[in-house]
């Protein structure tokens, strides 16, 4: 198990990324959602300059987990978490739990809302729901895999 308390957080926005970050946070975006999910869409969508992006690092700077935060008003009235990914090798061991209520804690802090949306794949309901994320309207199809609107308030 990792120790997360030995691992590094950032968050920036797009024009304080490093190229090499960028080009860290692009890479595993396109393995695990394009590659991995054998799901051919448009990764970077136009949407990146207006993001807050949250990484998770080890002491060397390679990416270990990461989400982008979208504010209210660009992609639906609340603020968003979406592109969370943890990177294979280090799944299983909190990470994505540690990803998301550091995501939640970051709009809390930096964007003003009540809730927070989020775009889940349908098989990961049951984790966003232990963080607090209720399901909103029905299962969707989005580029070939089902997803659900959920929402949480901020507290």
């Amino acid at each position: 198990m990792i120790d997360i308390s030995a691992l590094q957080w950032s968050c920036k926005p797009f024009a304080a990324l490093s190229v090499a970050e960028l080009y860290q946070i692009l890479h595993w975006r396109q393995r695990v959602f394009v590659v991995e999910q054998a799901c051919a869409y448009l990764d970077a969508d136009g949407l990146d300059p207006e993001c807050l992006h949250l990484s998770l690092c080890n002491p060397q700077g390679e990416l270990l987990a990461y989400a982008r935060l979208l504010p209210p008003g660009l992609n639906g009235a609340e603020p968003a978490i979406g592109r969370v990914l943890v990177v294979p090798q280090y799944r299983r061991q909190q990470l994505a739990r540690a990803l998301m209520q550091r995501a939640l804690d970051e709009i809390a802090q930096r964007l003003s809302s009540v809730s927070v949306r989020i775009s889940a794949q349908l098989y990961l309901q049951g984790f966003y729901q232990s963080l607090g994320f209720v399901p909103i309207g029905t299962p969707y199809d989005e580029d070939g895999i089902v997803h659900i609107n959920m929402l949480r308030p901020i507290s």
